[in-house]
């Protein structure tokens, strides 16, 4: 690359991939991500490296995996884990700085309590929180300077808590015109704010990453007339895993759908919430289809790289499931990911593991700057330039706790999925003969020799990550000769593989 180049980071929250037409769903609304896709490079195994935002999104500032960054939950159900990365904490967007470029977020920040985007190098006005914040300055401003009603709901649909309380709203009906949605408003300052870079760049030649972070689709899936009822609900293919029973599987996840009121409602409004979740990521897809015309309209379009991706996904009714939470399932584990970079390949399809982690090493070559600190990042730019570079043939992922702290390990590979569940029973799932992952077939004798390599394999990735979860694994299953004190006690060299 002769010159760094822009980038334009657009991110969503609790975002289903199969709510996209690229990623194959012939009903779904999305023509602008479809094109993003068409243009640039679809990843068809992008993973999270934790399905929880806080987290997540701290893996991307970081490359860092949860476990070493050690941001571990949100602070709205923080059960003592940190909520803010330790001082001195290496961030990409600082880095970018340090080089030159002009840096800012749009939208949702949900990456740490005490600190804001500002502490990291991130121009943009700060909005807190999990969800929508209408009632932010900025946004009650936006609307009255232009006239627009403010924020009003009805058509409310939650069930009811196992204690016999309401439950968790989980849709309503907005009474706003587009113009005056949340999702307008922060396209319209993505805009403000690309424009204003892209004077800076032509007036003093510096580059941008500009971030655009919408707070949905995640629920409650609050939209107007228009996208609430945009999808007919009799339209709508329920997901096969309704059909849950949680037989062999983790108690938790009864527990949670209880929580999440599941069945408590009719099976009629489960259509329905997926036929509004559907409209909602039809709002969000034409608002990005605004920032990135403005971005054509402006002349940087070919020089400015695309990324598309979100922090992970949403139940919707899968698994009896809403939200997501302890349960290692593809519908909140598997994303969508997009990349589009001037002068690469268009319409590639890439089936390489990947992790949004993996951003953070990308965004730094593309911005030709050196990534030696973001460890547990790699960068994707070979595979959307069409390389084929060496990858690993597999995925990690954990999870600490939401709500109470429920430790989790996942290994992802072409067929299988195992999940280590310290407290409870452990998982794995044949995708190839069982791609809703209703069959827990970890303990048929049949499938010893492929549970045996899987735990030795996650061991070993843990191990060399200095994830001390490894040291449960060492303990409890067969995981190879050992090169450790399994007891860290240090005292009894015997404990040493090799040793009588």
């Amino acid at each position: 690359m002769s010159s760094p180049r822009n980038i334009l980071f657009l991110m969503t929250d609790q975002h289903r991939v199969d709510t996209l037409g690229a990623y194959g769903n012939p009903l779904a609304r999305t023509p602008v991500l479809d094109e993003l896709a068409r243009t640039g490079t679809r990843f068809d195994r992008w993973y999270t490296p934790t399905a929880i935002c806080t987290p997540a999104r701290a893996s991307l500032l970081t490359g860092q995996a949860p476990f070493r960054h050690k941001l571990l939950a949100n602070q709205e159900r923080n059960v003592g884990y940190s909520e803010d990365l330790p001082d001195g904490t290496w961030t990409f967007p600082q880095a970018l700085r340090s080089y030159g470029y002009n840096c800012g977020l749009v939208g949702k920040w949900h990456a740490g309590t005490e600190k804001t985007p500002a502490d990291y190098g991130l121009d943009g006005v700060h909005l807190p929180g999990w969800h929508n914040p209408v009632d932010h300055p900025d946004y009650l401003g936006y609307l009255a300077e232009r006239g627009l009603p403010p924020y009003a709901i009805s058509d409310r649909i939650r069930g009811t808590l196992p204690n016999g309380q309401p439950g968790n709203l989980l849709a309503a009906r907005l009474h706003q015109p587009v113009e005056a949605t949340f999702e307008h408003y922060l396209a319209t300052r993505t805009i403000e704010m690309l424009r204003r870079y892209a004077h800076k760049r032509t007036v003093q030649g510096a580059p941008f990453f500009l971030a655009l972070h919408f707070f949905g689709p995640h629920l409650p899936y609050i939209v107007p007339d228009a996208y609430f009822d945009l999808v007919d609900p009799s339209t709508v293919e329920l997901p096969r895993s309704v059909a849950e029973t949680f037989q062999g599987k983790p108690p938790v996840q009864r527990n949670y759908s209880a929580h999440w009121t599941f069945d408590t409602m009719p099976i009629e409004v489960t259509r329905k919430l997926i036929a509004v979740y559907r409209g909602y990521v039809t709002l969000i897809d034409e608002q990005l289809g605004r920032v990135l015309a403005a971005l054509a309209e402006l002349g940087l379009a070919d020089d400015t790289s695309v990324f598309f991706t979100c922090d992970h996904g949403e139940f919707t009714g899968a698994h009896r499931l809403h939200d997501k939470g302890p349960a290692m399932y593809e519908d909140i584990y598997h994303t969508p990911g997009l990349i589009r970079v001037p002068g690469a390949p268009a319409g590639q399809v890439r089936r390489e593991f990947v992790s949004l982690t993996d951003c953070t090493a990308t965004i730094m070559e593309l911005a030709g700057i050196p990534a030696g600190e973001p460890v547990d990042s790699r960068s994707l730019l070979p595979l959307v330039q069409g390389e084929t570079p060496e990858w690993p043939p597999d995925v990690v992922a954990e999870f600490h706790g939401h709500h109470f702290p429920y430790p989790q390990r996942m290994l992802r590979t072409d067929r299988y999925k195992l999940v280590v569940n310290p407290d409870s029973t452990n998982e794995l799932y044949d995708l190839e003969l069982d791609p809703d992952e209703l069959l827990n077939v970890y303990t048929l004798p049949e499938l010893e020799p492929v549970r045996s390599a899987l735990l030795r394999r996650l061991y070993t990735l843990l191990r060399d990550r200095g994830d001390n979860f490894h040291h449960w694994m060492a303990s409890m299953y067969d995981v190879g000769e050992l090169d450790h004190d399994p007891t860290l006690s240090g005292l009894d060299e015997s404990s040493y593989a090799g040793n009588a």
